[in-house]
């Protein structure tokens, strides 16, 4: 019951923040409190839309078997449900964002990205650099490396698949904050890669930090019934460097958008 009532809450305030996005009121709503909690919810529910379809052609379909003892399980219905939900809440978010950024700051989407520190450049060309490590760590992790994986034989298709996705999402991060700091012009529309570092910044944010604290939960407490097949130390690192790139990333896109450019700036 609890977490039927936090649910019911998180749902409505995500309804809140998607007909904001849309509506001409969302306008006037404070636009950084919006835009952080749309970025968030992107971060979390773009990344699944993937590994949904993936999920449902490669991993088990049986959401109903019984687990051996008097545990509520979900039924099949509820789970197809709620998966549709998440795809079709993903598939608006990654519409409705970058369609509002532009309608808000419309600066967002022109010009190169800087950051707010001295050696902006420098800055972002190591954020780029650390998310496609982190990126490339994650996707050999899927494709079956061994490499600092202490439980090979706990691997399974929903591990895979997740790693994979992130993985991919990092890379995507990575690329387009390069992209962002080319100089000269690009045969690249300029909204591409701005949505994508807006997006996979969101992811590298959202998920690495929730699973760093599960992951940092798990180093600390050595719980009997829960494990990773990741090497755990390994795994804290990789989502602290992902959970830094992600809010460094949107720290430079925020003040971007906010710093309006001249006609004469480069679009």
């Amino acid at each position: 019951m609890l977490l039927n009532t936090v649910t019911i809450g998180m749902a409505g305030a995500g309804i809140a923040v998607a007909l904001a996005l849309v509506r001409p009121w969302g306008m006037r709503v404070p636009g950084p409190p919006l835009a952080f909690c749309a970025w968030v919810a992107v971060g979390f529910l773009v990344p699944l839309l993937p590994y949904a379809v993936l999920s449902s052609l490669l991993g088990p379909t049986d959401e109903v078997a019984s687990s051996g003892n008097d545990a509520p399980t979900m039924p099949g219905w509820e789970a197809a449900l709620v998966q549709l939900g998440f795809v079709g809440m993903g598939l608006g978010l990654v519409l409705a964002l970058p369609a509002y950024l532009r309608r808000r700051w419309p600066h967002t989407f022109a010009g190169r990205l800087e950051s707010s520190t001295s050696g902006g450049s420098f800055v972002l060309r190591c954020v780029a650099l650390a998310a496609g490590v982190v990126g490339l760590v994650w996707i050999a992790w899927a494709a079956g490396c061994t490499v600092a994986v202490a439980h090979p034989t706990t691997r399974d298709i929903n591990w895979r698949l997740l790693n994979g996705v992130s993985g991919l999402w990092a890379l995507i991060a990575g690329a387009s904050t390069y992209a962002l700091q080319r100089k000269g012009p690009t045969r690249l529309p300029r909204w591409m890669p701005a949505s994508g570092a807006w997006i996979g910044s969101g992811a590298l944010f959202s998920w690495s930090g929730w699973k760093l604290a599960f992951t940092l939960y798990l180093l600390l407490a050595h719980p009997p019934d829960a494990s990773l097949p990741e090497d755990l130390t390994t795994a804290a690192f990789l989502h602290a460097a992902a959970l830094g790139a992600g809010a460094t990333l949107a720290r430079a896109l925020a003040r971007a958008a906010t710093q309006p450019r001249s006609p004469q700036a480069p679009r």
